[in-house]
């Protein structure tokens, strides 16, 4: 029997690869003129106002930025002078853009990581300190506020990442200007112009289409016709809200199913959804659109109600509410939405086509009817 060709050495019919020079691969690698590599922070408040710091140099006011060093990662290098600058310590969380510039008056290009650094608490916001890199103050300003201040391309990076922390999205920069296809920080004028131009191949049209997240709920009743809520350990104190969540479309989950699996989660209530009673639009500027279905859940009886089992550390309690009750312990959008599928339950209507809670084609609080415009705009 022929002896079988070693594993460690190339077939006879190959020759073998040419072995690298000590050194060889690493020492290239080492030998080219790499970009340099910052980390800028968009610092927030519980405000949503942005730490902007006033230096002594040719800028007058900049954000916190560092320079990457040795082995360092972006992270780790903003988080190091975060510390060492302004004695925060502070986590270091997700990045929202990467911004790349043509080599400038030290011939090198440099790309820039750009991070989000907290909400952090007020007590921590207002304990930072300042005084090292030249940093002679340390503001908490409005976006607005910061844009006035801050040089050009610091403006654009500040609202290209803040467009992609309010988008849960990612912003792909070039000398501080979201370029076509950026999933995020794009002005939608500019977007639209593209599309019809065709300047988009399938890859950047689907990056950056709007997004919108989809949740599910269902209205549960009990024999006297009061709503089932639940209250959430997340989010404002005292809030309520109806048994549901998101849906995990990631994982080719429909809005019905949502529906079921939240429920048998939150409640411990292995109960099939009903008839869809609503889809509610709601939409605000600069974040993406939400869309909730509303399913009829049913009534529950004493000895269900007395069944639910809430999970420890997602909800902290729950109860039923009248029609009158809903004001002071839910949302005001959420309670236009129960109050339609209510409606809907009595008159046997439905499904609802809602926008902000509000049946469609019925004016918002900002939108005049159509006998009002002309009194409104004289």
């Amino acid at each position: 029997m022929p002896d079988r060709p070693s594993t460690d050495r190339p077939p006879p019919d190959r020759p073998p690869p040419p072995r690298p020079s000590a050194g060889g691969a690493g020492a290239d690698h080492a030998a080219r003129r790499a970009p340099l590599l910052t980390a800028t922070g968009i610092v927030l408040d519980p405000h949503g106002r942005v730490l902007v710091l006033a230096t002594a140099r040719g800028d007058a006011f900049e954000l916190p930025d560092a320079a990457v060093t040795d082995t360092e990662t972006p992270e780790a290098a903003l988080g190091r002078w975060l510390r060492d600058e302004l004695g925060l310590e502070a986590t270091v969380g997700r990045l929202l853009a990467v911004d790349s510039h043509r080599p400038g008056a030290l011939g090198r290009s440099l790309v820039t990581h750009v991070h989000l650094v907290g909400p952090l608490a007020g007590a921590r916001a207002a304990s930072i300190a300042h005084g090292g890199a030249g940093i002679t103050g340390a503001h908490w300003l409005t976006p607005e506020q910061a844009h006035e201040l801050l040089p050009a391309h610091a403006s654009r990076r500040l609202r290209a990442a803040l467009a992609a922390l309010h988008a849960g999205s990612f912003a792909h920069l070039a000398d501080g200007s979201p370029q076509p296809g950026s999933p995020a920080g794009l002005d939608p004028a500019r977007r639209a112009e593209l599309e019809h131009a065709g300047a988009f191949d399938a890859a950047a049209h689907r990056a950056s289409r709007p997004k919108a997240v989809t949740a599910a709920s269902v209205v549960f009743t009990d024999p006297a016709g009061r709503v089932l809520l639940v209250r959430p350990a997340y989010g404002k104190p005292g809030r309520w809200i109806l048994p549901g969540g998101g849906v995990e479309s990631d994982l080719g989950e429909t809005p019905r199913t949502a529906a079921a699996r939240e429920v048998r989660e939150e409640t411990g209530l292995d109960r099939a959804p009903g008839r869809l009673l609503a889809i509610n639009w709601a939409h605000k500027r600069g974040r993406p659109a939400r869309i909730r279905f509303l399913y009829d859940g049913g009534v529950l009886d004493p000895a269900e109600l007395a069944d639910i089992r809430l999970p420890r550390g997602e909800l902290l309690g729950w109860r039923t509410a009248d029609r009158g009750e809903l004001r002071g312990l839910v949302k005001p959008l959420l309670r236009r939405q129960i109050e339609a599928c209510l409606t809907a339950l009595a008159q046997g209507t439905g499904p609802l086509e809602l926008h902000a809670g509000r049946p469609c084609g019925e004016p918002g609080p900002e939108e005049p009817r159509r006998g009002e415009l002309r009194m409104r705009n004289p």
